[in-house]
């Protein structure tokens, strides 16, 4: 082999093992940015990661909110109609968060079967429900009549 082959050779090795370092790095960053939505039924089932980062979705079940007389602390259920899990929240809940409605909240799901929530996002108009969660709740056949402009929008 000459000289020149040998340095094509090196340049190549060396090309490749940057591209592949890179590209770990890069799949290493976006797997820890990642957060997966999964409904209460999926939780409850188990599919969901102990300890991870993710996104639940359903409605706030009537009756289960409860406040801390001495903190922020907020208690409260979320449902898809089929199971339910509790969220604990510590801080101000949105203004269009009320009992009955559709809410996204990310948090982690902690071993107690709780989930503890770091954000809570509210729907922002009263025909509104993040897409995930409106397929959710149909795929439960809970979902509340509403309108049908607005269904075809969200998916």
């Amino acid at each position: 082999m000459t000289l020149t082959r040998k340095k094509r050779m090196l340049w190549i090795l060396s090309l490749l093992c940057s591209a592949s370092i890179a590209t770990a790095f890069a799949l290493a960053a976006l797997q820890e940015n990642i957060n997966l939505f999964y409904t209460p039924t999926q939780i409850v089932a188990g599919e969901a990661p102990m300890g991870t980062r993710i996104r639940a979705g359903g409605l706030v079940e009537e009756g289960s909110l409860n406040r801390a007389q001495d903190s922020l602390e907020v208690r409260f259920g979320v449902t898809d109609g089929a199971r339910s899990i509790i969220v604990r929240y510590q801080g101000i809940l949105p203004d269009l968060f009320r009992e009955g409605q559709g809410i996204v909240v990310l948090g982690k799901l902690e071993n107690d079967g709780k989930l503890y929530a770091d954000q809570v996002l509210a729907k922002h108009d009263e025909n509104y429900m993040p897409p995930e969660t409106l397929h959710a709740l149909k795929q439960a056949k809970t979902i509340r009549q509403i309108p049908s402009s607005k269904q075809e929008s969200t998916e």
